[in-house]
This record gives structure tokens, C-alpha cells and sequence, in this order.
């Protein structure tokens, strides 16, 4: 068992470990295997094949077996080490903790948006983007994308969301308009609502956050941990709800063949949601 802290109680000595393993990585190329992954399974509602990962129930699940996934590989750099969670209702301006030098860096600079300050800056020499589909080699991000302004979460996006006592909806998508996993994934409805809440958050950090190559920016792993916490608040306050979809049937829409049931392994690992409902066994939030 182990803590999951928040970003902005972490102390000197802990930011610093977390910064060193995250780098091992990097330098192993162990890091940009994780980038490659989520993109590979970035499955959207148009495309023909499984989608475990984005638009889709297990959502939750898929991302908490891909953190601990990752958090394996630092800890086996570094025992002492865990992800922190990012809550952006509270730490929700360019100066938070997070965004210090000695942590994540700050915003992109103006024209190019390359991140100049902090550990993962192109300049510092440890941190070149091998995604193979990036068009530049550094790190970017637009804080608040200021030439069509976005804002981050308030709580009161995040408590709506917590109060929807089904977990999801039919079609299963990217427009389902019920159900706690939408409202925080967060896509945008025509006609009913606009982004919100996790994709929010990727596109006012912006740059290389706001694509399918999201990982690339290590404030993604801040920002997941956050979800996932979201998700165990989901089910402390909803004790009697349960992932849904169950198991497949016969009589539902084209998009129910691309979604998985909650005993149906999920690639890339062949776990199933259902062995990933709870994690108090291996860390907890504090």
C-alpha cells in the first residue's frame, strides 16, 4: 500500500525523486512506449474496432490500469515514488505549485509555444518528443489557449457530475447524455452541452496535452490520478451503482459490439473492468 498525494503537498525532496524517475524513464525509452500506447488505443466513435479507452465505459478503468502501469516503471526507478493527482477546481491558475520549476515548468512561450522553464524544457536536454508524430521536438503548451480562451473546472462542474447516480448510458459514446462517465470525460453534445471537465483540462493546458500524444506533457499523469480519485468519490457516493454496461446483448446499437462489459479484458493487458473497481489494496488517495 501506498499515498497518492496531492501535487501541492508534495515536499522538496519528493518532487525532486518524482522528476529524477519520470527523466529515467525517459532516458530508458521506457516513457515514450507509454506515449505510443495511448495513442494507439485513442479509438474514437467512428472508427470500427475496440475502444477501450476514450468515449467509451471503460474509460475509468482502462486509464487506472494504464497509471499503474506507469507508476510500476517509476517505482522500479524509485521505490519511494507514486503519482500525484492535480485537482484544477482548486490549483486553477498559471502560477500553482505544479507549474514551478522545480516540478512541471510553466507555460509556452509566445509563437512556438516550446515550454522553456522547469525539467522538462527542450533546452534543459533530457526531454525531446519521439512520438513520431509531433512536428517539433519540444514540449508545448497554451495556457488557456488565448486566442479562443478555455477555463478550467469549477467544482460545480465536478459535483454535478458526482451526483449522476448512473454510471453510463447508451450509445456508450462520445454522446451519451446521462451518466457519471460522460460528464467527466466531458465531450461535447451539439445542442445540449459544451467540453467540459477532462477534456477541458487537456485543452486549456493545450500544445501537445490537447492530442492523442497527451502523455508526452507529464502533467497527464497529475491529471488522471485526479480523474481516478473523481471516479472513487463516484462510488463512495453511490454505493448500490455499478459499471455498466454488465455483459453484451443482442438487441443494442452497433456501438455496443465496441465496448467492453464489465468481465470483458481490456487490451493491451486483458484485465477486465471489473478486477480494477476498487484499489484499496494497492494505494490510496491522501
Amino acid at each position: 500500500m501506498y499515498n497518492r498525494k496531492n501535487q501541492r503537498n508534495l515536499t522538496r525532496t519528493e518532487k525532486r525523486r518524482l522528476v529524477g524517475a519520470i527523466l529515467e524513464l525517459k532516458r530508458s525509452g521506457r516513457y515514450d512506449e507509454f506515449v505510443v500506447l495511448h495513442r494507439e488505443f485513442y479509438v474514437s466513435d467512428g472508427e470500427d474496432r475496440p475502444r477501450p479507452a476514450h468515449m467509451t465505459p471503460s474509460f475509468f478503468p482502462w486509464h487506472r490500469q494504464y497509471l499503474l502501469e506507469f507508476e510500476a516503471a517509476l517505482r522500479a526507478v524509485d521505490p519511494g515514488v507514486s503519482v500525484p493527482y492535480w485537482d484544477w477546481t482548486s490549483d486553477n491558475t498559471p502560477s500553482a505549485s505544479l507549474w514551478a520549476d522545480d516540478l512541471l515548468g510553466g507555460n509556452g512561450r509566445a509563437g512556438d509555444r516550446q515550454v522553456m522553464t522547469g525539467p522538462f524544457a527542450y533546452a534543459e536536454g533530457n526531454w525531446t518528443i519521439n512520438d513520431g508524430v509531433s512536428a517539433q521536438p519540444f514540449l508545448t503548451r497554451n495556457f488557456g489557449r488565448p486566442s479562443a480562451p478555455v477555463t478550467l473546472p469549477a467544482k460545480g462542474d465536478v459535483a454535478r457530475a458526482l451526483k449522476d447516480p448512473v454510471y453510463d448510458a447508451e450509445p456508450w459514446n462520445s454522446v451519451s447524455r446521462t451518466g457519471f462517465r460522460n460528464r467527466i470525460e466531458g465531450w461535447g453534445i451539439r445542442g445540449s452541452r459544451g467540453v467540459s471537465n477532462h477534456n477541458q483540462v487537456h485543452r486549456w493546458v493545450g500544445g501537445l496535452m490537447a492530442g492523442a500524444a497527451s502523455p508526452n506533457d507529464p502533467v497527464f499523469w497529475f491529471h488522471h490520478a485526479y480523474l481516478d480519485l473523481l471516479w472513487s468519490r463516484w462510488q463512495k457516493a453511490h454505493p448500490r451503482s455499478r459499471y455498466l454496461p454488465g455483459r453484451k446483448t443482442r438487441d443494442t446499437g452497433p456501438d455496443r459490439a465496441r465496448v467492453f462489459g464489465l468481465d470483458e479484458p481490456m487490451p493491451p493487458w486483458d484485465v477486465a473492468p471489473s478486477k480494477l473497481l476498487n484499489h484499496s489494496r494497492l494505494y490510496r488517495y491522501v
